[in-house]
């Protein structure tokens, strides 16, 4: 007879607890995986195993492409909404799986590795080596370009590393969730998204939202993403809320972190056996800085390692451009450089004191990126409270829409050998350099014949102002600037800023260059 009475107050608590979990679950939030980096920030680091066997620890690059996700079984593909998610294999240096849940009517539930969600091509592996591996990462399929057609619109793959596209592009450069000591003489760390929630989208839904924990020896964090996948406008736009948590010290924390590769390009010296006028993904990195300035860097390939500091507080903006999107800039079908898209990261909120900073590797080829930008405060929270960065990525093709429509930019850097004409009329070069900046935009087109311009210009004391001219460029409809110089030590860096003024009136952006040490040929 006890039994009966008994089991009605467990049916009430278990009743009870169903109601409470479910209200908690539909509150999922940023604040339940900043719980779970707080946990971690707490403990000491632990490394994810390494479970990959030798087929796929040893593939190469060539062999792991050909792991393809099957259309037939992707995620949502019989939800009515737009949205695809399919995955990524472990395979190469993606040795450790990473966890994916997916987040519907609040629930989480974890979406399990099948190794019947991929194609594996013509490789010969044994069906066995599969049966302990997961998913190395996830992409976002969405019709942008043509109704009914899926295209990838993001790839979420290795460490923290992200790629975006919008209508119109193909993948260029990436985002990042977090840097650690990029560019130092110590070993830079790689924090890596360790887990993932993405909440299914609604059959209406134009947004997909997810979450990533971040985890690393000396860093944890939680993200919230929004993913917006560009059609009216042609932009797709990611934004970003990010909490970071620091599990020990850091000498250099880089925040919103873009990575890019630049080989050669009208402002350096390009390969002799390349046909190919141009080869980045990106040319410049342009800031706008809190004090309402809009600067404008033109990207090297050093001869060795070079960083470049730009004091911002409260940065309005800053980003990686591909500025001057003609085919014939690049005159290359297969990879399609006019189509990469500039990354630009507008900022939520007052940051406060710090710097954005550029870092340029050497490289010998475009198989590595090789730029990095990020913003880094000048002080770091105390242990136990998060850094804040909230901030929007719009991935463009359209550079000048996201300037200032009031002040001209750089259309481009030309760099060649500086050359004096002698009285014969032949031209000799005296081992300085050329230097040709052109200015365009709607302020100069439309300025009043006869109004002066003058050139604004500064130089470091590494380089010698040989020649300077200042001259409208009316095929553009707006002004070149020539400048000839000599560097005085090769072994040191020239740094040069110049910008377009008219009776104390900014015209123009400011342009800011840097020849990196040892950039001068031989003579």
């Amino acid at each position: 007879m006890m039994r009966p009475t008994m089991r009605a107050p467990l049916q009430t608590l278990t009743l009870a607890l169903s109601v409470l979990c479910a209200a908690h679950a539909h509150a999922f939030s940023l604040d339940d995986i900043l719980a779970r980096a707080r946990t971690l920030a707490d403990q000491p680091y632990q490394a994810p195993a390494n479970n990959l066997p030798p087929a796929f620890r040893q593939m190469q690059f060539a062999d792991y492409i050909k792991i393809q996700p099957r259309r037939d079984q992707m995620e949502w593909k019989d939800q009515g909404t737009p949205f695809r998610l399919a995955f990524y294999h472990q395979g190469m240096q993606f040795s450790s799986p990473v966890r994916i849940n997916e987040i519907v009517d609040g629930a989480v539930q974890e979406i399990r590795y099948d190794p019947a969600r991929f194609d594996f091509g013509d490789l010969k592996l044994d069906k066995s080596a599969t049966a302990r591996l997961g998913y190395a990462g996830f992409r976002v399929l969405y019709p942008i370009n043509q109704a009914g057609k899926d295209d990838e619109i993001m790839s979420v793959l290795g460490a923290s590393y992200f790629r975006v596209v919008g209508k119109g592009q193909v993948y260029g450069l990436s985002g990042r969730g977090l840097a650690i000591d990029t560019g130092l003489p110590v070993a830079e760390e790689f924090p890596a998204f360790r887990e993932f929630w993405l909440v299914r989208p609604a059959a209406r839904d134009k947004q997909l939202v997810f979450y990533a924990l971040l985890d690393s020896p000396r860093a944890t964090g939680a993200y919230r993403f929004e993913l917006t996948p560009g059609l009216a406008t042609s932009d797709t736009t990611l934004k970003v809320q990010a909490r970071i948590l620091m599990r020990g010290p850091v000498a250099k924390l880089g925040v919103a972190p873009l990575t890019s590769m630049f080989l050669f390009g009208p402002n350096q010296q390009r390969d002799p056996y390349n046909y190919r006028p141009a080869l980045h993904d990106s040319n410049g990195l342009a800031i706008h800085t809190g004090g309402g300035e809009w600067l404008w860097r033109p990207l090297n390939n050093p001869r060795q390692l070079a960083i470049s500091t730009f004091q911002v507080t409260n940065p309005r903006g800053f980003g990686l451009l591909q500025r001057g999107r003609a085919f014939s800039a690049f005159e290359d079908l297969k990879d399609r450089y006019d189509l990469r898209p500039s990354a630009w990261i507008v900022p939520e909120g007052d940051w406060g004191k710090g710097k954005v900073e550029l870092v340029e590797i050497p490289t010998p080829d475009e198989t590595n990126d090789n730029i990095v930008a990020f913003w880094t405060p000048d002080t770091l929270p105390p242990k136990g409270q998060p850094l804040r960065a909230d901030y929007t990525i719009h991935w463009t093709l359209d550079e000048r829409a996201l300037l200032d429509q009031k002040l001209a930019w750089v259309k481009q850097t030309l760099r060649s050998a500086g050359e004096v004409m002698q009285p014969n009329l032949i031209r000799h070069l005296d081992g300085s350099i050329g230097l040709t900046v052109d200015f365009e935009g709607p302020v100069l087109a439309t300025l009043p014949a006869g109004t002066p311009v003058q050139l604004q210009l500064s130089a470091g004391d590494n380089a010698e102002i040989l020649e300077q001219t200042l001259q409208p460029n009316p095929p553009i409809q707006g002004w070149r600037s020539q400048l000839r110089l000599k560097v005085k030590d090769p072994q040191k860096a020239v740094e040069i800023r110049e910008a377009l003024v008219s009776g104390g009136r900014t015209l123009s952006e400011t342009w800011s260059y840097q020849l990196p040490p040892n950039s001068v040929p031989a003579r």
